[in-house]
């Protein structure tokens, strides 16, 4: 699922009233942490992580990564902020239409 510059555009703008829900630190990414990711967004569908400044890691492939582990849409690498973004799997509990 790609989403279009439009799409983006629109969770953007939902994202910016969101507190994030994750902390990544030193530990980097564990399996356990894209574990609860994946879980959080199948319930949420759109979500921030804040990249703490003990994280060496680069940002942007931080979230390519967590994007091909949860299978979600990365929407934005901003400052230290990662918003990412997946549909719930059942239609009918889908609280983000684009």
């Amino acid at each position: 699922m790609e989403i279009t510059s439009k799409q983006r555009s629109f969770l953007k703008g939902l994202a910016m009233n969101l507190d994030p829900v994750f902390q990544l630190g030193k530990d980097s990414l564990t399996p356990e942490f894209a574990k609860a990711i994946r879980e959080v967004l199948e319930k949420r569908e759109l979500i921030k992580i804040h990249v703490l400044r003990s994280c060496l890691d680069d940002k942007k492939e931080l979230a390519r990564i967590l994007s091909e582990r949860t299978g979600s849409e990365v929407v934005q690498v901003i400052g230290n902020m990662i918003v990412l973004f997946k549909y719930q799997k059942d239609a009918e509990k889908r609280k983000i239409d684009i």
